[in-house]
């Protein structure tokens, strides 16, 4: 780890332990870290910083933790199981803090491209990608009308309906690194046509990463296209 990644992640240490201590006193915020109260109460208020190692263990466990509360607290889901997470994709300081917590839960190996599926990944790809330094772009169901050349990708669900995505052919090069990230992964559908557009294009995926996973079909359909990294920040079950 370099200077600027150091930094970087104790930075990302700070804000998650800032935003733990909007709820929760410091007794509290030591209970769940297992650092003691008068460090936390240093590196809350901007004294010193964590050291990498410290910082490292708060993003992975604290954060992710965190996250997935916050996730419970505000997603919901009706009675015909439709989920409605717009309390989450329209907060982006909340997508901020899911990147490093991501990446550092999952592993994921740095992309050159974050691709995702209009619309509601787009502000996650977008965390995603400022986080990595990484170009975000987005696939659609219509083609842009400027665009001359696309990559897509098709697909015929069982009901006999069949949809395309559409990627301008610009957006991703030979041999580019590409993470695939989504709000939600329930059937795997959409992950799958993203997937086809990142092979379309000979693109490397390093990953697939999702909110929520509603049930495990999703993440297993993604596993079985790919041997990178698949995994989502929570399961619908534990909200």
């Amino acid at each position: 780890m370099n200077r600027a990644e150091k930094a970087a992640l104790q930075l990302q240490a700070v804000d998650v332990l800032r935003t733990l201590k909007e709820t929760r006193t410091y007794d509290e915020l030591s209970a769940d870290t297992g650092l003691p109260a008068g460090d936390l109460n240093r590196y809350v208020n901007g004294h010193v910083l964590p050291s990498a190692d410290r910082a490292r263990d708060v993003v992975r466990e604290a954060g992710a933790d965190l996250l997935r509360d916050e996730l419970a607290a505000r997603v919901h889901v009706d009675d015909d199981g439709y989920v409605d997470n717009s309390g989450v994709v329209f907060d982006q300081s909340f997508l901020d803090l899911v990147a490093p917590v991501a990446a550092e839960t999952f592993d994921f190996e740095v992309p050159d491209v974050v691709l995702t599926a209009a619309t509601d990944g787009i502000t996650l790809a977008a965390a995603l990608a400022s986080y990595y330094g990484a170009d975000c772009a987005y696939a659609k169901q219509s083609k842009e009308t400027a665009v001359e050349e696309f990559v897509e990708a098709r697909q015929r669900l069982e009901s006999g309906i069949e949809f395309t995505y559409y990627l301008p052919a610009s957006a991703l090069n030979d041999g580019d690194t590409v993470l695939v990230v989504d709000d939600l992964i329930r059937s795997g559908e959409t992950q799958e046509l993203l997937l086809d557009i990142a092979d379309a294009a000979e693109a490397d995926v390093t990953g697939v990463f999702a909110l929520i996973a509603a049930g495990d079909e999703g993440i297993d359909r993604a596993r079985e296209r790919t041997d990178a990294p698949v995994g989502a920040l929570t399961e619908l079950d534990e909200l």
